[in-house]
């Protein structure tokens, strides 16, 4: 009963005139920010963090800023990735999966409109999760250690390889390779300078805009300009601009495993909504079974990592309120808005603060609703980019790419490194080896490494700490499965084949 009471008080907080149009706006920026290529939640979290205080806007006033800005960038993700088949932030790759190729059959609408309603139910779930299990979850998630977070990481990357396409050798290539660009740059234990070719450019390792936007709009101008002539319109916007119910209940269990699986990932700290949305498409296209179409425009391919996704991004604020810990990089900026007021997050904060915390919770309901009505109506203006010619589209993403990347480092170096990872991505693409599991090895790559280097040195270097627990024995057994399930499925193909 105190829980619906402090519930309540925290409506009161959110529904406040002031507070309800701090919510729009950040919800409006945030989904402009999470369309274009690269910048993602962290960006758009901390651009608007000084600018909240600047203000002189009470702390639950900044919260509610910042989480709408937070959660429109989860929606906005998704945009850009359908349409364009580049990712707004490292969350929405695995919506590039199906959306782009639904967007290419004519069902862009369908795609998008179905991707905001998976992503407003999946925060949702999470939402209601925060409220009914935020201090028992918290307790759990802190039984993750380093070595936990290791294992979990090599599972996430055998699920890859074992699940999301049907050449698992090649995507297991993209993985390894996305992980040897991660190691690029001066380590952070030694202060020795690894593949950096003497070159200071390369001193921070490669920034993970250059990347993104490298790897998949780059390669994408140069598919776009092999496959299209200039003024020929690349993909037709389609009949519809909303999914029927029909397409709705097809993916409804999709959606809500996805958004359960997702919540839970989302509250480990430091797992993020990349890491769950991947388990989401991997778990669902192994349910799906082979006669399924992900990978080809399967609808639950793109409900399965939105809800997922937007349900990690909810469920993180659980560690960041009640231990202190941020549940993702977007948490930890905004655990830094709580320092800038002189607040203290931690299990007290609950009792001595439950104004600022409440009101956040209660804003959350209320942003997803606010996202909800503002990215349904504007389907049929956001797959309209479609239409545009491609002496124009092609330009303009340029144009983007350029802008986003230079604006990190403003460097040269940073474009032409760009230009040369976009040329390797096209000719990664026309041998069809998976550029998503590529970025994905890159973006676990430094989460691998740290993990396994603090749980080494807990160890004093015994290897043994990462098969001694049974959260590490449980998740190597689904390693193994993962690794086992393809070669199985390989041998039966072929034994089925030479028996025709």
């Amino acid at each position: 009963m105190d829980t619906l009471a402090y519930l309540a008080h925290g409506f009161e907080i959110a529904l406040q005139p002031q507070n309800l149009l701090i919510a729009l706006i950040g919800a409006f920026i945030g989904t402009i920010v999470g369309l274009l290529p690269g910048l993602g939640p962290i960006n758009g979290v901390a651009l608007l963090l000084p600018f909240a205080f600047a203000l002189g806007l009470p702390p639950e006033s900044a919260l509610i800023l910042l989480a709408a800005v937070y959660l429109g960038c989860e929606y906005g993700g998704r945009i850009s990735a359908i349409l364009i088949n580049v990712p707004g932030d490292a969350a929405a790759i695995m919506s590039t999966l199906d959306g782009y190729p639904l967007a290419k059959q004519g069902k862009a609408g369908i795609a998008l409109s179905l991707s905001a309603a998976s992503s407003f139910i999946g925060s949702m779930v999470a939402t209601i999760g925060i409220v009914l299990f935020a201090p028992l979850l918290a307790k759990w998630a802190i039984v993750f250690g380093p070595a936990e977070y290791f294992v979990l990481m090599v599972f996430a990357l055998t699920c890859l390889s074992g699940l999301i396409s049907d050449q698992p050798v090649k995507t297991g290539v993209s993985a390894l390779i996305g992980l040897g660009l991660a190691t690029v740059g001066v380590d952070a234990v030694t202060g020795v300078y690894r593949f950096t070719f003497d070159s200071v450019n390369l001193s921070d390792g490669i920034q993970f805009t250059t990347i993104v936007i490298g790897f998949f709009s780059i390669s994408e101008i140069l598919i776009m300009l092999e496959q299209t002539t200039m003024g020929q319109k690349a993909l037709s916007q389609g009949k519809r601009t909303l999914f029927n119910f029909k397409e709705f209940m097809f993916s409804l269990a999709s959606i809500i495993r996805s958004s359960f699986l997702g919540f839970i990932v989302g509250i480990l700290p430091g797992a993020g909504a990349t890491i769950a949305s991947a388990m989401a498409y991997t778990s669902e296209r192994k349910l799906a079974g082979k006669d399924s179409k992900f990978g080809e425009g399967d609808l639950r391919g793109i409900a399965a990592p939105e809800a997922a996704n937007n349900a990690s991004a909810c469920g993180s604020f659980v560690p960041m309120l009640t231990l202190g810990v941020p549940g993702s990089g977007t948490t930890a900026v905004m655990l830094g808005a709580l320092t800038l007021y002189n607040i203290t997050p931690g299990p007290q904060l609950f009792t001595e603060q439950p104004t600022i915390v409440w009101g956040l919770i209660a804003s959350l309901f209320i942003g997803n609703v606010i996202l909800l009505v503002m990215n349904i109506p504007l389907v049929g203006f956001f797959a309209k980019l479609l239409t545009i010619p491609n002496y124009i589209l092609i330009p303009a993403i340029a144009t983007v790419s350029f802008v986003g990347v230079y604006a990190i480092h403003s460097t040269v170096f940073d474009l032409v490194l760009m230009v040369v990872l976009g040329i390797f991505g096209y000719f990664l693409r026309k041998m069809n080896f998976p550029l998503s599991a590529l970025i994905l090895g890159f973006v676990l790559g430094e989460l691998m490494e740290s993990s396994l280097r603090r749980a080494l040195s807990i160890s004093h270097g015994d290897l043994s700490i990462l098969f001694n627990g049974s959260i590490t024995k449980v998740l190597w057994i689904l390693a193994g499965l993962m690794i086992v399930l393809p070669l199985f499925r390989y041998f039966r193909n072929r034994r089925n084949a030479t028996s025709a």
